[in-house]
C-alpha cells in the first residue's frame, strides 16, 4: 500500500510545470546526479566512454518536458543532432533515443515529423541509430504512426512497446511487418484500466508474451528490464529456441543495478545502459522515485552526505 502511494505520489510530482521550471534553475541536485550523467554533450560522452570501456553498449536521451513553443522543439531536435555527432565524432558504442513530445507532438504531427526526419538523415548518414520513446497512452498511436511512417523511408529507427497496455501483443503484431528493432519495456506512467492492466502479475505476463512473441518473429529485441525473473526467462527463450547472440540485448538505466549490468556483461550478453542527459531532468528523476521506491533511499543518503 505505501509503496503504490509513493509511487503515484512521485507521478504527480513528475508532471508538475512549476518543480520542472525550479528544478532546471537549480540544477542536478538532491542526488538526481546518480540517474542523470550531467546537463551537456561533454558530461554524456564522458560517461558513455567509461561504461563503453567496461564493455556495455549506451543510449543516450537528451530530456526534454513540457515543449510548448516550435521554437524549443526545433532546439530540442537540434540538440539531439548535435549529439548523433558526437557519437560519431568521438567513435562511442552509443545509440540515441527521444520523445515525440520534446519533438513537438503535442504541438503538431507534422511539426514532430519534420524534425525526426532532419534527425534521422544526420544519424543515417553518421551510422547512428535512433529509438523513439513511448510515453503515456494518450500519445501511443501518434507515436506508433509517425514510426510506422518513418520506417518506410529509414531502417535506423526502433521504438518501445510496452507491457502494461492491453494492445501491446496487438502492435506487436502490427509492426511485425516492418522487421522492427523494438525495446520491450513493462511501462512507467500511471493509466486508466481502461487501457492498461492495473495487476504487476497481469503485466509481467504479458511482458513475458511479447518478449518471446518478438524474438520469434526473427526480429531484434531489446528486452529492457531490471527484473531478474524476466531476465531469466528470456534467457530460457533464447535456449529453447536457438535465438542468436546478436538478436537481443539487455536494457537497463544509468545508475540502478549497476552489479547486475556487470555481471550481464561477464556472462557473454551484450547490455545497453540507458543513459540521460540534460537540464530537463526533474520529470525523468521523479520517474525513476515512482518506479522503485528503493531509489528514495539512495537519493536521501546523497542528500545527507553532502
Amino acid at each position: 500500500m505505501m509503496e503504490q502511494i509513493l509511487r503515484n505520489f512521485f507521478l504527480f510530482l513528475s508532471k508538475n510545470k512549476f518543480f520542472t521550471k525550479l528544478a532546471r534553475r537549480y540544477g542536478l541536485r538532491f542526488g538526481a546526479g546518480r540517474f542523470v550523467a550531467g546537463e551537456t554533450i561533454p558530461n554524456a560522452v564522458n560517461t558513455i566512454q567509461k561504461l563503453n570501456g567496461q564493455g556495455m553498449s549506451v543510449t543516450i536521451d537528451h530530456l526534454g518536458e513540457f515543449i510548448d513553443t516550435e521554437k524549443e522543439a526545433r532546439e530540442a531536435a537540434d540538440e539531439c543532432i548535435e549529439a548523433v555527432k558526437a557519437i560519431a565524432e568521438h567513435k562511442l558504442d552509443s545509440q540515441l533515443s527521444l520523445k515525440l513530445t520534446s519533438m513537438g507532438l503535442d504541438i503538431s504531427y507534422e511539426l514532430a515529423l519534420e524534425n525526426m526526419k532532419r534527425i534521422l538523415q544526420v544519424a543515417e548518414e553518421k551510422d547512428v541509430f535512433i529509438t523513439i520513446d513511448m510515453e503515456d497512452f494518450e500519445r501511443c498511436q501518434k507515436t506508433i504512426k509517425l514510426f510506422k511512417e518513418l520506417r518506410t523511408e529509414y531502417n535506423n529507427i526502433g521504438t518501445v512497446i510496452q507491457s502494461y497496455l492491453y494492445r501491446a501483443v496487438e502492435d506487436i503484431e502490427d509492426l511485425n511487418q516492418y522487421n522492427p528493432n523494438l525495446r520491450l519495456v513493462k511501462g512507467a506512467y500511471k493509466e486508466s484500466p481502461k487501457v492498461a492492466f492495473p495487476d504487476k502479475k497481469d503485466v509481467d505476463e504479458n511482458y513475458k508474451k511479447i518478449i518471446k512473441m518478438h524474438l520469434l518473429n526473427g526480429n531484434y529485441t531489446a528486452v529492457a528490464t531490471h527484473d531478474d525473473a524476466m531476465i531469466e526467462y528470456t534467457l530460457k527463450v533464447v535456449q529453447e529456441h536457438n535465438i542468436p547472440l546478436d538478436q537481443f540485448e539487455f536494457q537497463m538505466l544509468y545508475g540502478i543495478r549497476v552489479e547486475r549490468q556487470e555481471e550481464l556483461v561477464k556472462e557473454g550478453y551484450k547490455m545497453r545502459v540507458y543513459v540521460p542527459y540534460g537540464t530537463d531532468w526533474y520529470g525523468y528523476f521523479m520517474r525513476r522515485l515512482a518506479e522503485r521506491p528503493a531509489n528514495v533511499a539512495f537519493v536521501l543518503k546523497g542528500v545527507v552526505g553532502k
